[in-house]
């Protein structure tokens, strides 16, 4: 019989509801029974895409006998890490805190008022590479809960005092300079890998916001090793087994340190990350590889992971038929057999052999086996041949048995990818990405917003449920300022506004900062405040990001001070860890650069228009923000406060170029208007 997750809308909690464990989710309900039974609590907390929490509950959860003593001793409560953050963040740091590592599934035993005491990751069946069995586990847990409660209790109030102090002393306060942002790029060098790119070694994981900062630091310094550091990196992840060679889009990181071996699930935050982050690229170096990644990547994105409603699906699975990657890979027979002649300069290309490189099939990839892999395999997959190639394997394989897919809609992951489209859109002029883009904001402002204007945190088959975070608060506006940007539609504007509104006020910690709960968020043992990136932007650094631009377009010192004070308790981390803080070092930037605020006013449509807006548009400029009026009717005043005062020269359309809010005087020609926004800042 189904146990109680059948109720849930989590496609990762709906896994489990045929498992003979007597499931709870995280509510009030599972606490109280620990509470009255005196049970601990037996913690489990995955997501749908993760190998290793499918192999363990086939393993275990699966298993009668484990299931009984699971049931017999504790209070058994699963949940989707990424339905709750705020969870996971906690948890997470208590396991990192006695076992030195984290991961998922992550396994974590409570007291009945939600202190962890014991936890660890996978734990096998049987005792095996030096983990004990989960029985193992279980019976001394319960043990230990019966004979030596009172140290049971006191190592779990232990472990929330630690939580509480916080893994990273914070340094004083400061203000962000340009040498925080050189330290950031000397450590960054440090641990790059200049073979294979990337940095540190074996798992590797992309690294949009490390690249991002890169490429922009480039820009605000015009020095070459930032910038070659991100396009080595960019173009062997490329070129890797990580990228699916065939249907776009990246997996979630590389095992080895040649970007060769995935593990294969895709993720909405890694996709919609990465491909804004190639966008950029190609607009500094107009590189072909890049955008051709940009759309294959946004392509997928289109074509497998959005709902009919406007929304982007979370995840896509590792596993297929029972096998990790089994969708993706390739035998040399199945190739031959499908391509006959055309199959030996298709092998020789992405690396096919009768050996194969991945449990004797074929991950496909470019030829990675170079000193350099940068230096040019002789590979060009825009070919013609290639492409007719790689276009009959794509079709073979789109008839395998699909890996599953995470369909819920989480509001932070949606307003990444909502920037994404929003941004390309208009740089390669894809006016289906632009749609994409308006259909996503208007579900995101629409179907998860409660009717105090709030976001839900997750959607799915037409239900929105959960408070959302401050990572969606701060994503979503992030997104929202994107699409008003793109399309100057002042719906976007108003949104990004509200939400940033209700971020300051109901997150804001009178200290300093942001914690990443509501203020009538859920009691926990303690309210996170998690101001490091990790495979997403915190929330603080995306929301400190959203705020220096609402200053930008404003003039409001609310914004800029909140901004200046987010920025000042994370300033000594930036040259000392600058992957862990990367949003912020983004941040830093753009607010170190002077940003330029673009007035421009005129008709759409209107060539002269137009033609200015072109040239705003014709390459990369990060620490810039613009806002557009039509002619003004019957003296309404402008919803963005940047174009208050704006109107047209001598009847036509004209750019205000402002640093500061001390504007220059109005330009009507693109060459004026580039010849202004070269101009230094106190020029």
């Amino acid at each position: 019989m189904p146990n109680r997750l059948s109720h849930a809308n989590s496609p990762y909690l709906q896994q489990h509801q045929h498992n003979p464990v007597d499931w709870y989710p995280w509510g009030e309900e599972a606490l109280a029974r620990a509470r009255a039974e005196d049970k601990p609590i037996f913690l489990s907390i995955g997501y749908a895409a993760c190998h290793w929490c499918h192999v363990m509950a086939h393993e275990s959860f699966e298993d009668p006998a484990l299931a009984a003593l699971m049931n017999a001793h504790f209070v058994n409560v699963k949940v989707d890490r990424e339905e709750r953050p705020d969870l996971d963040s906690i948890y997470m740091g208590a396991v990192v805190a006695l076992t030195g590592q984290g991961g998922w599934p992550m396994s974590v035993f409570l007291t009945p008022d939600g202190a962890p005491f014991f936890g660890g990751t996978y734990f096998p069946p049987t005792p095996r590479h030096g983990l004990p069995a989960f029985s193992q586990v279980l019976r001394g847990v319960q043990e230990a809960w019966t004979q030596r409660r009172a140290d049971v209790v006191t190592g779990g109030a232990d472990i929330v005092a630690h939580l509480r102090s916080g893994a990273l002393a914070a340094p004083e306060p400061g203000v962000p300079s340009f040498d925080d942002l050189a330290a950031a790029v000397r450590g960054l060098l440090q641990s790059y890998d200049g073979r294979l790119g990337g940095w540190g070694r074996a798992p590797k994981f992309p690294q949009p916001m490390t690249i991002e900062f890169l490429l922009r630091y480039h820009l605000l310094t015009g020095e070459a090793v930032p910038l070659d550091m991100a396009i080595r990196t960019l173009r062997a992840m490329a070129r890797g087994g990580l990228y699916d060679q065939l249907g776009g889009g990246f997996h979630r990181y590389s095992v080895d340190a040649r970007w060769l071996v995935p593990h294969f699930e895709k993720m909405l935050y890694d996709n919609a990350q990465l491909a804004r982050v190639y966008l950029h690229a190609w607009q500094v170096t107009h590189d072909p590889e890049f955008e051709r990644v940009v759309v294959e990547t946004l392509d997928y994105v289109l074509r497998e992971m959005t709902d009919p409603a406007g929304g982007f699906y979370a995840s896509q699975d590792a596993d297929s038929e029972g096998e990790e990657g089994r969708f993706f890979v390739w035998s040399e027979a199945e190739v031959d057999a499908l391509l006959g002649a055309a199959a030996a300069p298709f092998k020789e290309a992405y690396g096919v052999t009768a050996a194969g490189n991945f449990e004797g099939h074929t991950i496909l990839a470019q030829d990675l086996s170079l000193e350099s892999p940068l230096a040019g395999s002789g590979v060009d997959p825009a070919g013609a041949a290639l492409r007719r190639a790689r276009a009959v394997l794509f079709a073979a394989r789109e008839q395998r048995v699909r890996p599953a897919r995470d369909d819920k809609v989480l509001a932070s992951w949606n307003g990444l990818m909502l920037a994404a489209l929003a941004e390309a859109g208009i740089a390669l002029e894809r006016d289906d990405y632009l749609e994409a883009a308006r259909r996503n904001g208007d579900f995101l402002l629409g179907q998860m917003r409660t009717p105090a204007g709030r976001l839900y945190r997750t959607w799915r088959n037409g239900t929105a449920a959960l408070n959302a975070y401050l990572e969606d608060h701060a994503g979503v506006a992030e997104g929202l300022l994107t699409l008003y940007q793109a399309t100057f539609d002042e719906r976007y504007f108003i949104g990004a506004r509200e939400l940033a509104d209700l971020a300051l006020k109901h997150f804001s910690d009178p200290v300093g900062g942001c914690f990443d709960t509501a203020d009538d968020h859920e009691a926990l043992v303690l309210r996170p405040k998690d101001v490091q990136d990790n495979a997403t932007p915190s929330g603080s650094a995306l929301l400190t990001t959203v705020l220096l631009k609402l200053a930008a377009l404003t003039g409001e010192a609310r914004y800029a001070d909140a901004a200046a004070q987010a920025l000042g308790g994370v300033t000594g981390f930036l040259g000392r860890y600058p992957t862990g803080f990367a949003q912020w070092l983004c941040a830093a930037a753009f607010d170190l650069s002077e940003p330029h605020q673009v007035a421009l006013v005129g008709a759409r449509g209107d060539a002269r228009l137009e033609a200015l807006l072109a040239e705003l548009r014709s390459t990369y400029r990060p620490s810039l923000v613009a806002a557009h009026s039509q002619t003004p009717v019957n003296g309404t005043e402008p919803v963005v406060p940047l174009l208050v005062g704006r109107g047209l020269v001598e009847g036509a359309p004209a750019a205000y170029v402002c640093r500061g809010f001390v504007c220059r005087q109005p330009v009507m020609t693109p060459a004026a208007l580039r010849q202004t926004l070269a101009a230094p800042a106190s020029g």
